[in-house]
């Protein structure tokens, strides 16, 4: 039974002593309302092995690398001075390492694709790249291209994007040069050369999560981390964590530089018959926004008892619904499940884990010990 992985698998581990845990921070969340509001002053220095601040841009008129948001990231005109408060962190722990993280779903792929397909534009993102992130004292660079090929990119890009990172690497030298990369099959095929890019950076970050949303018309998990029973017969058997993960590692990548995402963040939906709450049930987007932070999560199920909770034995993590309101269905991690998943990225030699986003988290302990999902993925990749 799957369920039973973290217990089945222990007398063959390959084990990593204290894998690598990367944190992403998603500095919009200074705007948050309602609990959610996240400063850099709110990060503890020594939960993370590396924090990524996200995200900076790309200009597309110059492709130099493009501040999004000044008055968050710099200090300027009363600035919220993000960038200098975020490496600031390493005063108190001088272990940790901190990198700026460019890119990004909302950046979208075409102006990346033309500055990667161009050696001066390839020139003056590079050159503009390291000169920021030195001039604030980041110890790297994260490039989160989504996707080369994919959302207004063409096929060369495939090739570019590894002499964009060459470039990137040359011009870093010992600063460190990670990617975040897609765990959709489809994605990996066409947008990426994987022993060309494994060759060049340090880590990859495997964004395996998403796998299922409010784009499909039925419950499922977030981010299962192994597919459902009747996933094939659905032709879903390529929309898990374990899928992506050996998959990354079949096409060249080897798994001591392989980071394995994990989300703190649920997906919902509306169910369309309340007599069908499992997996596979009917359902559609719900008819108004909710916040599907763990931090929020966690706080609805204590404020309310209408909350269905339910670990369903076929799989490794829960799902709640409530009837009442809005007959909601939420596929969401808890420290369980997210320790399931740093067993399995530390059993497969992984080089640890990476979550989005550490502001997600129940960073205030209003549910129990403050961080408790990031600190048990920790405590599991300590182990």
């Amino acid at each position: 039974m799957k369920a039973l992985y973290l217990f089945g698998i222990l007398a063959s581990i390959l084990a990593l002593t204290d894998g690598v845990t990367f944190c992403y921070y998603a500095s919009w969340a200074v705007y948050n309302h309602w609990g959610g509001e996240f400063h850099t002053s709110d990060i503890d220095p020594y939960l993370c092995t590396h924090l990524l601040y996200a995200f900076a841009g790309l200009n597309p008129d110059t492709y130099e690398v493009k501040i999004l948001d000044p008055s968050v990231d710099l200090c300027i005109d009363d600035g919220l001075c993000g960038f200098s408060n975020f490496t600031a962190l390493k005063e108190e722990n001088p272990e940790l390492k901190t990198l700026l993280s460019i890119g990004g779903w909302s950046e979208g792929s075409k102006n990346y694709s033309i500055m990667a397909s161009d050696p001066d534009y390839r020139a003056a993102f590079v050159s503009s790249s390291v000169n920021l992130i030195q001039q604030y004292g980041f110890d790297g660079l994260d490039l989160d291209w989504e996707y080369p090929t994919q959302r207004g990119g063409t096929p060369k890009d495939k090739e570019n994007f590894v002499t964009l990172l060459e470039e990137l690497k040359a011009g870093l030298g010992d600063l460190l040069l990670t990617i975040a990369v897609s765990a959709g099959k489809p994605t990996i095929d066409k947008s990426y050369n994987i022993p060309g890019l494994s060759a060049v950076v340090d880590y990859v970050n495997l964004m395996s999560y998403d796998f299922h949303g409010t784009w499909e018309h039925f419950t499922h998990a977030n981010s299962p981390l192994f597919a459902h029973p009747d996933d094939e017969e659905h032709g879903l058997e390529f929309l898990n964590v374990d899928f992506a993960v050996q998959y990354w590692i079949q096409k060249g990548c080897p798994p001591e530089k392989l980071v394995m995402g994990i989300p703190l963040y649920g997906q919902g939906w509306s169910l369309i018959d309340t007599n069908q709450t499992g997996f596979f049930a009917p359902a559609k987007a719900p008819s108004h926004g909710i916040d599907m932070g763990y931090y929020k999560l966690c706080m609805g199920q204590i404020s309310s008892d209408d909350w269905v909770i339910v670990h369903d034995e076929s799989m490794n993590e829960p799902y709640e619904y409530n009837l009442s309101k809005d007959n909601l269905w939420i596929s969401y991690e808890d420290p369980d499940s997210v320790r399931l998943k740093a067993a399995y990225a530390r059993d497969q030699g992984l080089a640890g884990c990476m979550v989005w986003s550490m502001n997600l988290d129940d960073f205030n302990g209003n549910c129990g010990r403050p961080y408790d999902l990031i600190t048990s993925i920790t405590e599991e990749l300590a182990k």
